[in-house]
């Protein structure tokens, strides 16, 4: 009879206990990774066991948030009836009403199906009638559009003003609305974009008239009308957290999620307007983002393939080429690319990125759909990796907009180029959409894996344009800066980051990864 040692047995017993001790902390997270991402290899093409893993994803920023376009069309709806607001039934776009010139009528009680309905109903109305109700959603966002008659382009863009009066004045409602979601699913860090100070540049833009010399433009309307659209913008911003704080209960045992979600606003200027209207927001922009820390850059809105948007294109780049120089320190992402064939000419496909890189010296670029389309691609997507020039992919908002999705969406190549790229969700209340669905988009129709999704959520942080120095040396190898390179805690590490916001924002998005793939 055989008589087998017990000791090896004994010894690899032994080890389990011993193993997790004994092993540096930071080969002990790579194993947790390592594991992450071989269960998320088993369910990636399961969109019900992908939903729930993605929910409770760390998912660190969301770059490309346009403020209203964040607004689920049910709270506009509350926001129209509490403040008394009416429905212009022809187009379903809400208003206030003006007795004299624009009255509202109450739909009568007794008012038989045959007799026409009145032209205008309060927005309350829709909360005793579910079908007007229904009608409302699917006017002010993307459900059911395909059965507006619209193109996708044509009906997102529209629900903006159908729906935005719902929010005048509801900045802190919106925000709580917007950061509480966030919060829900693993978002710490929002970038949003608002036109803050309303229409005063512009105004102040149309008043000066237009100036081809961009420095005597930019002198006078620094003291005709710009001062007052950066005085507006603090104060918009200063009551828009304190309501955002109190209805959130902010501070207090009882707080909301949102409150810990970290957010910073990006100046929208609205292209297509006159050139002397697009340059004096540009130049509130600038100065708002150099005086207001809350501001941290400015971009273009409003469709890329309108007539203005178009025709003056070049020159807005030329205009911001110009206001770069002066504001070296201010921050720039911009809507470019966001085209697909057959929505414009073939040449208006050309150079839109392209330009938005060189001339006017791009930080990030938003969408970049039509990256193929451009005068030489190839150097085109080389040279965006090497100047770290960062897109911000829209993969909801692309498919709606633009039918573009799939094999035709250029997020392989862009990584393949090396070109940092991070997910954003554009329009999530338009679009109806979360941060959530655009991982899992990415993991169903881009086939990203694990390793990817992570590496966008880091680059979500490490692009953003709050203040402070990188967690990361290196921002492809997720190297730490010499002061953290021995540990998140040591003294030399903690002092870093008590005085850069972004490396603290990294550094709690690093934590909440090693506890996410601590259970796998």
């Amino acid at each position: 009879m055989r008589i087998v040692s017990r000791k090896p047995f004994l010894f690899a017993f032994l080890w389990l206990f011993i193993l997790p001790n004994s092993v540096p902390a930071q080969t002990r997270g790579q194993v947790n990774e390592a594991k992450t991402a071989r269960y998320f290899a088993t369910i990636q093409t399961d969109p019900l066991l992908l939903l729930p893993f993605l929910r409770k994803m760390p998912k660190g920023g969301d770059l490309h948030n346009h403020f209203g376009g964040g607004i689920y069309a049910e709270s506009f709806i509350d926001w129209a009836v509490k403040s008394n607001l009416c429905i212009e039934m022809s187009t379903l776009s809400v208003f206030k009403p003006d007795e004299n010139k624009r009255p509202c009528v109450a739909k009568p009680a007794d008012m038989k199906p045959s007799d026409p309905s009145p032209a205008r109903r309060y927005a309350a109305e829709a909360l005793k009638d579910p079908t007007l109700y229904n009608r409302l959603v699917d006017a002010w966002s993307m459900r059911n559009w395909q059965l507006s008659g619209q193109s996708g382009h044509d009906h997102f863009f529209d629900t903006f003003g159908k729906s935005g009066a719902a929010g005048y004045g509801r900045s802190g409602e919106m925000l709580a609305d917007v950061t509480n979601l966030a919060a829900s699913e693993g978002v710490s860090y929002l970038e949003l974009m608002s036109t803050l100070d309303g229409s005063i540049s512009r105004n102040a833009g149309a008043a000066a008239g237009w100036n081809d010399d961009l420095a005597a433009l930019r002198s006078n309307l620094l003291v005709h009308g710009v001062d007052q659209a950066v005085s507006a913008s603090h104060i918009a911003l200063d009551d828009g957290d304190r309501s955002f704080r109190t209805l959130n209960g902010c501070g207090t045992p009882g707080a909301k999620p949102g409150c810990s979600v970290r957010v910073r606003f990006i100046y929208q200027v609205l292209r297509a307007f006159s050139p002397a209207e697009v340059f004096a927001q540009m130049l509130t922009g600038f100065e708002l983002a150099s005086a207001d820390p809350r501001v941290v850059g400015l971009n273009l809105v409003q469709p890329e393939d309108s007539f203005l948007s178009m025709q003056d294109f070049s020159l807005h780049m030329r205009m911001l080429g110009f206001l770069r120089q002066q504001y070296p320190k201010v921050h720039l992402t911009l809507h470019a690319g966001e085209l697909a064939a057959g929505l414009v000419r073939p040449e208006g496909l050309r150079f839109h990125i392209r330009e938005s890189v060189e001339i006017a010296r791009a930080d990030r670029i938003g969408h970049g759909v039509d990256v193929m389309h451009e005068d030489d691609p190839i150097e085109l997507l080389q040279k965006m990796a090497q100047r770290n020039t960062l897109v911000e992919i829209c993969l909801t908002s692309n498919d709606v907009i633009l039918g573009v999705r799939g094999k035709e969406h250029p997020l392989r190549l862009y990584l393949k180029y090396g070109v940092p790229v991070a997910l954003a969700s554009d329009d999530l209340g338009v679009s109806r959409s979360d941060m959530t669905h655009e991982y899992l988009r990415a993991a169903l129709d881009q086939g990203m894996n694990y390793l990817q999704l992570k590496m966008m959520a880091r680059n979500s942080l490490s692009y953003s344009f709050i203040a402070g120095s990188n967690l990361w040396a290196d921002v492809r190898k997720f190297v730490p800066v010499n002061q953290c390179l021995a540990g998140w805690d040591t003294p030399v590490c903690r002092s870093f980051l008590s005085i850069n916001e972004k490396a603290a924002l990294q550094i709690e998005l690093e934590k909440s990864f090693t506890a996410f793939e601590r259970k796998y």
